[in-house]
């Protein structure tokens, strides 16, 4: 049995899509906090926030990019990872964290709201995969899915996402038996409620409901999905491969 070994990613460059904000601005600065450089990604509308998000990671004093491409688009996802290898010097770390929603109770959904969902969500995450396993297949790597409790339990009004992140779970658990042997580890985080903009604007009654379901009985923060996106990356997590660990105060036990 080997030493045990830190969080630490020093040396390390990592991509984190959809980083502009939210989960994946606190999954970028958590890593950045642990020694990573960070690419960070966004589509071309959130150019402003990305670059903001590089620069409070270059205030920490390391080396941050933004690689604006639609995840959903294969020849731009290549490109932006040839980008990365090419502007940073590597990729060791992949943080599949861009998504959407589309709600709408399922005799209402069209197939637009349903397309788009798939697209973002489960296409984005198989087309970053791919292109950035092709590169970390000769040296080992680290990958982490952002799936949802939802794709375990299901919600109301939520058919497309909740398809989307149980399909991202199943591709986790493909990739990590595929790419094994290469040294390569995939590994999922299924979120559960955390606190965002769209939660603040929850009525009262509805975050009470909410509230109500999660045994800590409180909402997370996203620096606390992000700190196990960070541990999960490491070489602390060198022995863990194939998992969907749930951060979500208990909300969902299997």
């Amino acid at each position: 049995m080997g030493e045990a070994s830190t969080v630490d990613l020093c040396g390390k460059i990592a991509l984190v899509t959809g980083a502009r904000r939210g989960l994946g601005k606190a999954t970028a600065l958590a890593m950045a906090r642990a020694g990573a450089e960070l690419a960070l990604n966004d589509v071309a509308d959130g150019a402003g926030e990305a670059e903001a998000a590089a620069e409070e990671i270059r205030s920490l004093g390391r080396k941050a990019v933004t690689v604006l491409a639609d995840v959903t688009d294969a020849a731009q996802v290549e490109s932006m990872v040839e980008r990365v290898l090419s502007d940073m010097g590597g990729l060791d770390i992949l943080i599949n964290n861009a998504g959407i929603t589309r709600d709408a109770l399922l005799l209402r959904m069209s197939d637009e709201q349903w397309r788009q969902v798939i697209e973002v969500n489960l296409t984005g995450t198989f087309l970053c995969t791919r292109a950035a396993a092709k590169h970390m297949a000769k040296h080992g790597g680290a990958i982490v899915n952002i799936s949802s409790v939802v794709g375990l339990a299901g919600n109301i009004g939520q058919a497309n996402y909740a398809a989307s992140k149980a399909g991202i779970i199943g591709l986790t658990k493909t990739c990590a038996r595929e790419l094994a042997a290469r040294g390569v580890r995939v590994n999922a985080i299924a979120p559960g409620f955390i606190e965002s903009q769209m939660t603040e604007r929850l009525p009262p009654q509805v975050r009470e409901r909410m509230l109500g379901q999660i045994p800590l009985g409180r909402m997370g923060a996203p620096e606390e999905v992000a700190a196990v996106a960070v541990f999960l990356a490491s070489p602390a997590a060198a022995y863990v491969t194939g998992q969907v660990i749930c951060v979500d105060g208990g909300m969902v036990m299997a």
